[in-house]
């Protein structure tokens, strides 16, 4: 009867230790799933902060570009400010000069003028009063000959200066004319300026918000970082914790590994890290690399030739399912095992519906997993495969090349 109740007692405390292995691999696998998660909303923020970075680069630039502008158009409202002022000065010098023209033409036209009424006031003048009042024939012809040259050359001198009086007052005209074009031109160029100011304040406002958004955006990244680090501490602990039980239970693990592999998993080329591919050797070529055409990082390899879609994801090694989840995001309907060696593999897009292993459960090399498909953030049929060191976080991603055959 003792014998029984210790047997009954045995089972029940091996169940109980089962039941705690158990609990913590679920507490391990959601841990995970929250890291995940939380990396997702890590990477979509730098996602974001890199477009608002590249837009704040775009708009600073403009900023500038409208600065060059602004300082251009103050340069040449400078140059038409000293043209102007040049301008002001040869029209005042043409002022007096007119000024002075006129003043003499008055003042020559005024002798002329008495000259002509003291002429008129003594008679009009003959040969008779010449001769008469001439002492020799040689002082007539002198008297005579004065008289006439008087009369031409005022004549003469009132017309030269009215013909300068003329060419100052059209000389003026055109530099008042000159000054009026620059000062229509000063004009312009001040509203285009004023205009150019706008536009840049309203781009320092925008430049301030994008610096604000920026700061948020990175303070999110700064929060989601560090939760994943204390997500990291929570799975250590919790794996330590299945590790010691698991210990205490004699050595067996949470699941066993399913049946025989796949035969369409090449099983015959493997590599020095004990991989095989992912997908079966028709399809295994890799079109794209560690970094992306446009030389960022992509973390990872993708299969996605011609006609993949829908054919098999094999486990790359034997290991245990760490995550097995679908998302609309991201990684969409994505698998992350941990191998024997210590290693990690990620694999993401497949077809909804097609995951065949769950959280906790054992994989064997070639064993079928899910489907390749284009699920969450993808732009075609693909798989998206990673490898990672320990502990598995996302910046242990290191290049799948190295690993596969």
């Amino acid at each position: 009867m003792k014998k029984v109740i210790f047997k009954i007692f045995g089972v029940i405390i091996v169940s109980v230790m089962l039941l705690q292995t158990i609990v913590m691999a679920a507490s391990t696998s959601e841990l995970r799933d929250e890291k995940s998660d939380n990396q997702e909303k890590i990477n979509d923020a730098k996602d974001e902060l890199s477009d608002v970075q590249e837009q704040k680069s775009s708009t600073q630039e403009e900023i500038n570009n409208l600065d060059s502008q602004i300082s251009d158009y103050q340069s040449q409202i400078d140059d038409l400010d000293s043209k102007i002022s040049d301008l002001n000065v040869q029209i005042e010098e043409a002022q007096k000069k007119l000024e002075e023209a006129q003043t003499e033409y008055d003042e020559n036209k005024k002798l002329a003028e008495e000259r002509l009424v003291i002429m008129q006031e003594s008679g009009d003048t003959s040969y008779l009063d010449f001769i008469l009042s001439s002492d020799s024939v040689t002082d007539l012809i002198s008297s005579y000959y004065l008289a006439s040259e008087l009369a031409e050359a005022d004549t003469e001198l009132l017309d030269g200066l009215e013909e300068e009086r003329q060419a100052v007052e059209t000389a003026k005209q055109e530099l008042e004319s000159s000054k009026a074009e620059l000062n229509n031109s000063k004009t312009t160029k001040q509203s285009a300026s004023a205009q150019l100011e706008v536009l840049k304040q309203e781009k320092n406002t925008e430049v301030a918000k994008l610096s604000e958004d920026e700061k948020a955006i990175q303070a999110q990244i700064d929060e989601l970082t560090e939760a994943n680090k204390t997500i990291d501490k929570e799975i250590r602990e919790a794996e330590a914790r299945i590790a010691a039980a698991n210990k205490n239970n004699g050595g067996s693990s949470g699941g066993a590994a399913a049946g025989a592999p796949s035969g369409s998993a090449n099983l015959n080329n493997v590599s020095s890290s004990g991989f095989i591919y992912p997908v079966p050797a028709a399809y295994a070529n890799i079109t794209t690399g560690l970094y992306y055409s446009s030389g960022a990082y992509h973390g990872a390899v993708d299969f996605g030739s011609g006609g993949i879609n829908g054919q098999p994801v094999f486990a790359v090694a034997d290991g245990t399912v760490i995550i097995a989840k679908a998302l609309t995001t991201s990684y969409g309907n994505y698998i992350i095992i941990k191998h024997d060696n210590g290693l990690y593999t990620l694999y993401a897009h497949g077809q909804a519906g097609s995951i065949t292993v769950k959280s906790g459960d054992r994989v064997a090399q070639g064993q079928q997993i899910m489907r390749v498909g284009s699920t969450g953030n993808s732009t075609g049929p693909h798989l998206h495969f990673e490898v990672r060191t320990s502990p598995g976080n996302y910046n242990n991603r290191v290049n799948p090349k190295d690993y596969l055959p």
